[in-house]
């Protein structure tokens, strides 16, 4: 998979100091998604997430944009990755294969207080429904080829998004941060969220992503305990987030045995050994790190 795609528009120079985030550049700039999409697939990505993790009509209108255009903007997050993806297998055997997964951020990244990491805003399943149809209507008829509903703090809005994902009969895959080894972020087991994703039978794999990386490795043990779908981990780059400040720091960490974990491709072993299939980078993760991911796969 890839990896971040606002630390690399930071580096190009964007400003992402925004209730947007990444989605103020399809605004602004989109030919600078379409150029990060390019530099991962030369890192040797396979899968790359669209840049529409926060573009929602309701975060659009708050700056004066309405539903249609909100929806166009949507849909060229699809289209941008497409453009990329195009353009790298002009010049590249077995691109065919490359897929592009359309980002379907929670409520929370909406709220953009942090709440994705913490699950405690609440909603009835209509409301949320009803919050995510369009978007995901948009994103598949832009051709997405699945959906990323992805950084899920929150079991029951997964549960309105297996609604979904069953409305528009699409693939797709569910991941989800976490507030220890063995719950997501809202307090619910993992092994009920794998319950209830493996019921649905689009859903392509389940996992974790966005979370620290000595995480990854109890989370993914409690998954294979109750699902026999592919697992997916993508986790941040090995620093941790301080949401107060703002800021990241180092944090060193250790797989089961003991082993230093300083990015995402130190944990592919063991990760592939407990069943994940898709594996990628979360925040501050970067092509090198994508690259690296991609050689120790190889070396497996």
């Amino acid at each position: 998979m890839d990896g971040a795609l606002a630390t690399e528009l930071e580096r190009h120079g964007c400003d992402l100091a925004d209730p947007l985030w990444s989605a103020k550049v399809l605004l602004e700039q989109p030919h600078l998604i379409e150029r990060v999409h390019r530099e991962y697939f030369a890192a040797g990505a396979r899968i790359a997430i669209t840049a529409s993790y926060q573009a929602t009509p309701q975060g659009f209108a708050q700056r004066g944009i309405g539903h249609a255009a909100a929806l166009d903007l949507v849909a060229s997050s699809v289209h941008l990755a497409d453009a990329a993806r195009t353009a790298h297998a002009s010049g590249h055997a077995g691109s065919a294969a490359l897929v592009v997964a359309g980002s379907v951020g929670p409520y929370g990244a909406y709220l953009a207080d942090g709440s994705e990491y913490r699950g405690d805003y609440r909603l009835d399943r209509e409301a949320f429904k009803d919050f995510h149809r369009p978007r995901i209507e948009a994103l598949v008829a832009a051709g997405a080829d699945a959906l990323a509903c992805e950084t899920l703090p929150s079991a029951a809005e997964a549960a309105a998004l297996l609604d979904l994902v069953a409305e528009y009969g699409v693939e797709a895959w569910f991941s989800f941060t976490l507030r220890d080894g063995g719950r997501i972020s809202d307090g619910t087991p993992l092994d009920e969220v794998a319950a209830l994703c493996s019921a649905e039978r689009r859903v392509a794999a389940v996992g974790v992503n966005c979370v620290p990386l000595e995480l990854v490795t109890p989370a993914l043990t409690a998954l294979r305990a109750a699902t026999d779908l592919p697992l997916i981990a993508y986790p941040n780059s090995g620093e941790e987030y301080d949401a107060a400040t703002k800021t990241w720091s180092p944090a060193p960490a250790t797989t089961s045995t003991g082993a230093e974990l300083a990015g995402p491709a130190d944990g592919v072993a063991e990760w592939r050994a407990l069943g994940a299939r898709l594996i990628g980078g979360c925040c501050r993760t970067t092509p090198q790190d994508i690259a690296a991911v991609g050689a120790a796969i190889a070396g497996h």
